[in-house]
């Protein structure tokens, strides 16, 4: 009764946001699941596939600082038009490729249009709702990662049984262009929307310490302005320490279960869905946790802090996966730790939100999250030379053990560094 009141159109923004990063990750993930046919056809080995994972990582994290800006200039809705037609185009063109080098620009492409997704949909978060809904509101979108990576392992394997490897990048990237439809017709921001009422204005605006301010008119902050504050390095440790993590969760996940365990990529993997399904649950389970401790009192900052240590002890135990005998002990550790990365992220998404105003959000996660990005393109170079290297020596599986201990402990490091440089994430005034 209560949320009738109140009216509930920014669960509708909260749908589309959903949506658009479903596809925002399928188009990523696929070439994971592809791997296998692709590194036949084109003789790769695991250097050059992390050569061309580091292109995308480069790109998407160029186009991060580039489009965190552009969002906070142009505003949401264009912002994410032009992202989504960019990575939808580019995810089109992986099927005319005929080489390596090929690979390697296209998927630049896909990394520069891709990075509008989250600075974009963190932007329209902050735009629709209070500070005590916002984690649990990105919580569900930031699902649709997992999502996207769920649907992928069924999605790819029946498409490439019958179409082949080409029709595969071709129908997922076309889904982009689908939802933009839905983007067009139904998003605005609240004070120009004209299915948002009175009191859903008013409980979206509910913050007393910000300023109401809607559209692309408000002032604008530099760049220098933001990276001379705590508060914008605090963001950016966290983010970079972690993403490489979730880099790894998707472009390797495919090929340690196929190496480790003979897992056959080309039809749906149970595996895969289980652990991207637990991701899902995390996402929206670490998002309600903040979220609802804020309800029952407790102060904003120390909500999320105690909800990313949480999240950050999960992580711990993936470092025990050496010593599983089966693939469904593996699965059990990878999923909890993945789970985890989700919750972590739907959280320090947040805390974006919880530092800064409004007109900055996009930029400030913009630049943080090409941190992360700058950190996925060491990491998956780093991945690649273990893994090339041990696999040389016949022991693959001890170059996956040194890389699942890398992984259990960068969230404990991300967590004391961002509580040394922020420890009550004091608000930035501008």
């Amino acid at each position: 009764m209560k949320e009738n009141r109140v009216g509930s159109y920014r669960w509708v923004v909260v749908a589309l946001l959903f949506f658009a990063t479903t596809i925002n990750y399928l188009d990523r993930q696929i070439i994971g699941l592809l791997k296998p046919t692709l590194e036949t056809q084109f003789r790769w080995t695991e250097i050059d596939y992390g050569h061309i994972v580091t292109a995308f990582t480069a790109a998407y994290a160029a186009g991060l600082l580039i489009f965190g800006n552009i969002i906070d200039r142009i505003g949401t809705k264009l912002g994410y038009t032009i992202s989504i037609i960019l990575w939808s185009l580019a995810a089109m063109l992986h099927a005319i490729v005929k080489s390596t080098t090929g690979f390697i620009f296209v998927r630049m492409g896909l990394g520069i249009g891709e990075s509008g997704n989250f600075p974009a949909a963190i932007k329209a978060v902050a735009e629709w709702f209070p500070r005590k809904e916002r984690a649990f509101a990105t919580g569900i979108f930031n699902s649709g990662a997992n999502i996207g990576a769920v649907t992928a392992p069924v999605l790819v394997p029946w498409i490439l049984g019958i179409y082949g490897w080409q029709m595969a990048f071709i129908i997922t990237g076309a889904i982009g262009f689908i939802w933009l439809i839905f983007w067009l017709i139904f998003y605005e921001i609240p004070s120009k929307h004209k299915k948002v009422t009175t009191t859903e204005y008013e409980h979206i605006h509910s913050d007393e310490d910000e300023v109401v301010v809607d559209g692309v008119d408000e002032p604008k902050v530099k760049w220098e302005t933001l990276l001379s504050k705590r508060q914008t390095w605090t963001f950016v440790a966290g983010k970079l320490l972690t993403d490489p993590i979730w880099y790894f969760f998707l472009f390797w996940l495919p090929s340690y279960f196929a190496s480790t365990f003979n897992l056959d990529l080309k039809k749906p993997s149970l595996p895969l869905v289980i652990v991207y399904s637990a991701t899902t649950i995390g996402s929206i389970g670490g998002g309600y946790l903040s979220s609802w401790l804020i309800k029952k009192g407790w102060p904003v900052f120390k909500a999320r802090k105690v909800s990313m240590l949480i999240f950050a002890i999960c992580v711990v135990p993936i470092i025990t996966a050496r010593f599983a005998t089966g693939i469904w002990q593996a699965v059990g550790l990878i999923a909890l730790a993945a789970a985890a990365h989700q919750a972590w992220s739907a959280t320090i998404f947040t805390t974006a939100s919880d530092m800064f105003p409004k007109r900055a959000i996009s930029s400030v996660v913009g630049i943080g999250s090409m941190a992360g990005a700058v950190g996925g393109i060491f990491f998956p170079a780093l991945i690649g030379y273990i893994l090339e290297t041990y696999k040389e020596a016949g022991h693959l599986v001890i170059g996956y053990n040194i890389i699942f201990t890398i992984c259990g402990f960068a969230y404990l490091l991300a967590w004391l560094i961002m509580h040394l440089l922020s420890p009550t994430m004091k608000r930035v005034e501008l």
